[in-house]
């Protein structure tokens, strides 16, 4: 089956660079809307919890149909799956510009988020299966290429949009893609024969809704979670105790049911379990590192949108320089787990040099190379720890084995924000109150520089009882700076420690049997 899809001349050159604007598609939407919250608040009239929904529905939408991707191509036809999965991103992404309410927004991207989980998982398989056996580590780069440069592209495009159009336009330019991507896909994109269909009566309902439920559920507590206090929220508690129940009886149905909707027995195998764990850390790292760089350069440094976006620009065109150098070296026999343990001490390193650079007022050269280093890390981690996921898996399997790496690619990510936004407000109260003890009110040097502000405002004509308010707002001002930073510090700690206890685990994995064995990686994500 696998040998019949191989494309060669114009025709895969056409078919990758649809595949992979699709797949680019997909991830810039994931992170272009972050810059654009504030305009869409004002714009709609929301509230800050509200707005926020605009980025958990995608989530939601997408964490619920990528385990379920590969039954659906199976049912439809994979060329039809992916040209109706484009259609439903690209009309929800008309429907999303003209959203009149926050509630109406929120739903189009649930929409949106349920045509833009297809696209990650079905443009790298049809990727993988346009390119002959040896050169699948490449076709692996190429596909790679979009998935990492994706989040950092989404920050800059969405402030240079926000800043010289306005927030509609972020939706409004997936639609020209949207529509050729679709037409070149009917054209172009062949399907694989599957095997008998099931009739509506054979499909494991169950299975669907139990599914949906459970990791629904969960991807609202992760992203909520923090705004609403966790457990002291009743929404959040009894969400959680749904997302706990789901997962235990959909885990039971599908290990029962005849046709079930995700294959677990896949899970048997060794390598694979090893990858999702990977897989998790890896996007624990990637959407953890990609949320904490803006929103620390934006609100500590005082960026704007489009300078922090560009920040991230030298470490993804580094990735980019990396991609096809990894799949040279996998091509020629080097070990998975040695490549994914090294890109994980130069993902440590890069996190302890951002523990060491911070302060109240960084400059930008400073994140240069630190970035870089980042860069080189993610071009390490993402190929070697796809290819190692799905090393020993065959035919029907592969597209299984890598539906559970992409929703646990995706579910680390929303782990890694919801623990990197509670540890650090957790640190923050911490820093607060330490720094805080610094300030005695009957310290000779405190009463100094109290006095000293105080004078200076009201040498610019302020009331003495006034200046010396503000001087106390001014003081207040500076401890939560400055505690932020420290926040800030300690997450890079966190994520350098994660990656770094992580090696031993990687080193012991089994890899591929012979040295220079070729990975067939098809259905990758």
């Amino acid at each position: 089956m696998q040998e019949s899809l191989v494309e060669y001349g114009s025709r895969r050159v056409i078919i990758t660079i649809t595949a992979i604007f699709c797949a680019l598609l997909e991830i810039v939407d994931t992170t272009i809307v972050n810059v654009a919250l504030n305009d869409m608040k004002g714009n709609l009239g929301a509230t800050l919890n509200e707005v926020g929904w605009v980025i958990t529905a995608y989530a939601i939408g997408n964490v619920i149909i990528v385990p379920m991707t590969s039954w659906l191509s199976a049912q439809f036809g994979r060329r039809n799956y992916f040209a109706a999965s484009i259609m439903i991103f690209t009309v929800c992404s008309f429907l999303c510009g003209n959203a009149n309410g926050i509630w109406q927004l929120v739903f189009f991207r649930f929409l949106q988020g349920l045509g833009g989980g297809a696209l990650l998982v079905t443009s790298q398989t049809i990727i993988t299966e346009s390119y002959p056996p040896e050169k699948r580590g490449m076709s692996q780069a190429i596909y790679g290429l979009g998935v990492i440069i994706g989040p950092t592209l989404g920050p800059p495009l969405g402030g240079y949009i926000v800043e010289h159009f306005s927030w509609p336009y972020i939706f409004y330019i997936n639609i020209p893609i949207g529509a050729i991507a679709t037409l070149l896909t009917l054209q172009f994109v062949r399907s694989p024969r599957y095997a008998q269909k099931k009739s509506v009566s054979e499909v494991d309902w169950a299975g669907i809704g139990l599914l949906a439920t459970a990791v629904g559920s969960l991807q609202y507590v992760l992203e909520r979670g923090q705004e609403d206090d966790w457990f002291s929220s009743t929404t959040i508690t009894t969400l959680a105790v749904v997302s706990l129940f789901s997962f235990f009886f959909f885990i039971w149905r599908e290990l029962t049911a005849k046709n079930p909707i995700v294959e677990l027995r896949v899970l048997k195998n060794g390598n694979l379990r090893v990858g999702t764990i990977l897989s998790f850390i890896l996007g624990f790292g990637l959407y953890g590192s990609t949320f904490i760089i803006p929103l620390y350069t934006q609100s500590s440094l005082g960026w704007t949108a489009q300078q922090s976006g560009a920040l991230m620009v030298p470490a993804a065109l580094t990735t980019a320089f990396m991609m096809p150098l990894i799949g040279q070296l996998l091509q020629r026999g080097v070990k998975q787990q040695y490549l994914v343990a090294l890109g994980m001490f130069i993902f440590c390193l890069y996190s302890l040099w951002g523990y060491m650079i911070l302060t109240p007022d960084t400059g930008k050269d400073a994140f240069f190379w630190m970035l870089i280093l980042r860069g080189l890390g993610m071009g390490m981690l993402f190929i070697p720890i796809t290819t190692l996921s799905l090393s020993t898996l065959k035919g029907q399997q592969i597209g299984q084995g890598a539906s559970f790496t992409g929703m646990m690619r995706q579910l680390g990510g929303s782990f890694g924000i919801a623990i990197i936004t509670t540890f650090m407000a957790h640190q923050n109260v911490v820093h607060r109150n330490d720094l805080v003890t610094h300030l005695q009110a009957n310290s000779a040097s405190v009463q100094q520089r109290v006095s000293g502000m105080q004078h200076n405002y009201i040498a610019k004509g302020m009331a003495p009882d006034k200046a010396l308010g503000t001087t106390y707002q001014t003081l207040e001002f500076m401890v939560m700076k400055q505690a932020a930073v420290l926040s800030y510090m300690d997450v890079f700690m966190l994520i350098g420690i994660i990656f770094l206890l992580c090696i031993p685990f990687v080193l012991m994995v089994k890899g591929n049997k012979q040295p220079g064995s070729k990975v067939d990686t098809s259905a990758a994500h």
